[in-house]
């Protein structure tokens, strides 16, 4: 099924580049719209901006550049949004997608994401901007159908290798997608008016993701079969290239109860994983914020953030650090990580890319001492931390998803009978697959802001979700303590994950 593979690696190349290029818009999209909106007090951006402002005055009162730190706020809180969607209805594609079929499923998403696009490109307020966010939001299923899809066409002890293509793809379009957003940043149209109609003032890049997805569709349409039901014919596999790794051979034993219960743990890890990671990442806009690489110092015994310029880095220099995380990432799924994990288990493999993150967090926790007497090892410690990101973001996810696939049941059809296999219901792999990356989604929405939701979960839960108040504790405390504490959260994490890498 190598077919297959590459047809779903060029659809999510194509579709994480129409994601990727708008984010360093975010901020530029909503200065334009408070030059035009900010004069009418009782508008959508005004009262969403009051309600931004007074969030922020709870958490930290900056002396300077308020309206600024309200904007990047707002920001995250836009990717919050859409993430938050995804909580809610990646369960419902999910299962749809086991209803219906994958390719039918995956083309009505398709056609969500291109009317997102099409609002976009007319969007002149914000309101309509914030209208194609949530219906972009609501429609972006082709990551999660990507993953049953490859799912479907792969053995249990191929299952990681295939499923690396999504973090490749991740890691190439991450790496060059922003850069192109970037560009267009500095690029606004000179007048919002063509051909009669109003558009946006970023609408050429709004146009470009509105081609990708459009091309994006009519691929599938021509070149993707449905693979839903389908199976594979499982060989003889040699024993000795699989006997290195407990999690593909334990998953063949478990009973039905065990797999559900596995999944659950699969989830919680995935969802404070991604809380934890999300929330410190969201403090990396602030390091960039408005292409001047800033740091808040903690120097004043009264907890006071002051602002200093570190590096006085360029867009190019910025961009060479963005690029070299998403190149060792790619390099590593596609080398490294495929290989390793059939050894040591798609478990083992998850917790060293937290132990990776754990370190990461420990060097950037340094760094900030050093700026003022070592720059050069100041640096060095930077690049350290990129370097063991990277890592982490080239095994975690795709290696706890490898493993959530791995408890579903294959389908196909029984050798016996030749009729179609019996499914449980909880383990059909796109509802399985769907709540999975549900849980991720639920902390990548609430990383980058308050834990509201720690009250309502079990103990070690609520003691790990105190550390998802990344942003309040850079504004309030500075990069090295958050650093510091996220990296203890992070160790916890990796203890707590002992037990799945024991399956």
């Amino acid at each position: 099924m190598a077919k297959v593979e590459r047809i779903v690696f060029w659809s999510l190349v194509l579709d994480l580049f129409a994601f990727t290029i708008p984010l360093p818009l975010f901020p530029r999209i909503i200065e334009w719209y408070t030059t035009r909106e900010i004069t009418d007090p009782n508008g959508f951006l005004s009262l969403t901006l009051n309600f931004v402002s007074a969030i922020r005055g709870i958490l930290y009162k900056p002396s300077l550049h308020s309206k600024k730190w309200d904007i990047v706020l707002l920001g995250g809180l836009m990717g919050s949004v859409f993430s938050m969607l995804q909580f809610l209805v990646s369960p419902k594609i999910g299962s749809l997608s086991d209803k219906y079929g994958r390719k039918k499923i995956l083309l009505i998403t398709m056609i969500g994401n291109i009317l997102s696009a099409l609002v976009w490109v007319q969007s002149t307020t914000f309101a309509s901007y914030m209208l194609s966010r949530v219906i972009g939001g609501l429609s972006e299923g082709n990551v999660q159908l990507a993953i049953a899809i490859l799912s479907d066409v792969s053995s249990p002890e191929n299952r990681s290798k295939a499923l690396a293509h999504v973090g490749i793809a991740f890691a190439i379009c991450f790496c060059i997608g922003p850069p192109i957003g970037a560009y267009f940043a500095s690029k606004p149209l000179s007048t919002a008016s063509t051909f009669g109609y109003e558009l946006n003032i970023y609408a050429v890049p709004a146009i470009i993701t509105l081609v990708l997805l459009a091309v994006e569709t009519v691929f599938l349409i021509l070149a993707l079969p449905e693979t839903r039901g389908k199976g594979i014919k499982t060989p003889q596999v040699d024993k000795t290239k699989t006997r290195g790794n407990p999690i593909t051979q334990a998953s063949k034993t478990q009973s039905v109860e065990q797999k559900i219960e596995t999944l659950k743990s699969l989830r919680s890890i995935h969802l404070l994983f991604l809380g934890i990671f999300s929330g410190v990442e969201f403090t990396l806009t602030f390091l960039t914020f408005d292409c001047d690489c800033i740091y808040f110092l903690h120097v004043d015994p009264r907890l006071t953030p002051l602002f200093y310029t570190v590096f006085d880095w360029n867009n190019k220099q910025n961009g060479l650090l963005i690029g070299s995380i998403g190149i060792i990432s790619a390099l590593l799924q596609g080398g490294y990580v495929r290989r390793a994990t059939a050894k040591v288990g798609e478990g083992s493999m998850a917790r060293r890319g937290v132990f990776s993150c754990v370190m990461g967090f420990i060097f950037l926790a340094i760094m900030p001492n050093y700026v003022s007497t070592n720059l050069k090892m100041a640096h060095r410690l930077l690049y350290l931390g990129a370097t063991c990101l990277a890592f982490t973001s080239a095994t975690v996810v795709n290696s706890l998803t490898a493993y959530a696939s791995l408890q579903c049941d294959e389908g196909g059809f029984d050798p016996t009978t030749g009729k179609p296999a019996k499914v449980h219901p909880q383990l059909a792999k796109g509802k399985a697959l769907g709540n999975f990356r549900s849980s991720g989604q639920l902390g990548r929405a609430v990383g980058p802001l308050i834990g509201l939701y720690k009250s309502s979960l079990p103990s070690f839960r609520q003691h790990l979700m105190r550390f998802l108040t990344a942003c309040a504790s850079y504004w309030t405390f500075g990069p090295t303590y958050t650093y510091a504490t996220s990296a203890l959260a992070m160790f916890a994490l990796s203890m707590h994950m002992r037990k799945i890498t024991r399956k």
